[in-house]
């Protein structure tokens, strides 16, 4: 990766290692089984739990409706970073990282690739396992409209900021900080309230709780279940803390890279 120029991007060398990636997915099965069968377990146990939820009469019949609604833009966040970090890993587990760097290749190319492969991943994963939500629990996803796409849009730029930040630590620290990409996500897991509403945090968790911006996404999404209402102004929250968060970590990132240069990390990429 050139040192110059860092912001100019070649479609051509994005495409290039886009579809590397792609054939790396495409040749194994078990990879594409993957990106199905774990959205598609936590979707049916969650399914099955509002099911018997719904069957009690008052507010927990009408909360439990929000479950699989949370459940599916979870996995919108957490396939999303996943998707991002797993096809960086590739380069690692592979050694090819130090040949990407003696190439041509942008860093923001090498972003760029990373970020549409994690859509692709991400697609092949949420399509069919909610259509599975429809055939089995009556639940579209596709229902919320517009509404859908301002929620994708804020948890998908949340996943890239985290996964550009791992990105970075990994550049640095090597696969000894590999477990990182399995992990960090779940820490905003509690803090983004996912499956409940902020207000049942403790006071001082809220405030941390609102500085996170899938936090918003939530409580739309609990919002346009429960009360049909689409409110704007979370989603104009969540985006300004998102571009804050996804400069943070595009900052953070370069930083790395550098500083592994500096080190010598970057042909070093054992434990």
């Amino acid at each position: 990766m050139s040192h110059g120029g860092e912001w100019t991007v070649s479609g051509a060398r994005v495409g290039a290692l886009v579809r590397r990636y792609w054939y790396l997915l495409r040749s194994s099965w078990p990879r594409l089984l993957d990106l199905v069968y774990w959205p598609a377990v936590q979707m049916l146990m969650w399914g099955f739990l509002q099911t018997y939820m719904a069957q009690a009469d008052g507010t927990l019949a009408r909360t439990g409706a929000t479950f699989l609604g949370a459940v599916l833009l979870w996995d919108i966040l957490f396939r999303g970073q996943i998707g991002f970090s797993i096809s960086f890993l590739e380069e690692m587990w592979s050694r090819n990282l130090a040949n990407l760097m003696m190439s041509p290749l942008r860093p923001v190319e090498f972003v760029a690739a990373l970020m549409i492969m994690s859509v692709i991943r991400l697609a092949i994963g949420i399509v069919p396992v909610s259509l599975m939500a429809i055939a089995f629990f009556g639940f579209n996803l596709w229902g919320m409209g517009l509404a859908l796409a301002a929620f994708f849009v804020n948890l998908i730029l949340t996943s890239w900021a985290v996964g550009l930040f791992t990105a970075g630590v990994l550049l640095r620290n090597g696969l000894g900080a590999e477990n990182l990409a399995w992990t960090l996500m779940f820490l905003l897991l509690p803090l983004t309230c996912v499956y409940y509403p902020v207000a049942a945090l403790p006071g001082w968790l809220q405030a941390v709780a609102w500085t996170l911006p899938p936090t918003y996404v939530f409580e739309g999404m609990r919002a346009l279940m429960l009360d049909h209402v689409f409110r704007a102004d979370l989603m104009a929250w969540a985006l300004g803390l998102n571009l804050v968060l996804i400069t943070g970590a595009a900052v953070a990132f370069l930083a790395l890279l550098r500083s592994a240069r500096h080190q010598g990390s970057l042909l070093q990429m054992g434990e």
